[in-house]
């Protein structure tokens, strides 16, 4: 036979609290704790004619169990993204090419010699134009042309040897 509502309540107004604290010294997450607290109080509900002894120790005894059940419930489970569905996952891979690609290209720059990597920065990262980047850079704008040319032509060969593919 269930308990009734007003039973229910005076459990989880008595030993709440206890329990609460008992689930927090192990898991320090107040949200679980909580959900672990309401688990207990359900199943208690649910199982009524099963309890024998203290009750008190069998709650706590509940949510121990419920504490293990989760437990290894979440070790069978891959590990949870903030992404979740197959198309995430697409979007998570470009992510990485994107990241991958910023990382040789970086070190591409960082193989050029000071003016052409000036240069490049100057016109393709910092969006300035050819008279901005002369200004910038101290040098003619023709220069800034030669250079911005001379510097892609480096770039290509310097990625080409890293086996970079366009």
């Amino acid at each position: 036979m269930p308990l009734d509502e007003d039973v229910v309540e005076s459990i989880y107004r008595e030993h709440g609290p206890a329990l609460r604290r008992f689930v927090l010294s192990a898991s320090r997450d107040p949200q679980l704790a909580e959900d672990v607290v309401q688990e207990t109080v359900l199943r208690v509900w649910q199982h009524a004619p099963e309890v024998t002894g203290s009750l008190r120790s069998y709650l706590f005894r509940t949510a121990r169990n419920i504490m293990i059940d989760n437990y290894r419930r979440a070790q069978r489970r891959p590990v949870e993204t903030l992404d979740d569905g197959l198309a995430d996952s697409a979007e998570a891979v470009e992510r990485v090419d994107e990241l991958l690609n910023r990382v040789l290209i970086e070190e591409a720059l960082l193989r050029l010699s000071s003016e052409h990597r000036d240069v490049l920065v100057a016109l393709h990262y910092r969006r300035f134009t050819v008279n901005e980047a002369a200004v910038q850079l101290n040098v003619p704008s023709g220069t800034v042309k030669s250079r911005a040319y001379y510097a892609v032509r480096a770039l290509r060969t310097i990625l080409d040897e890293m086996g970079v593919e366009r």
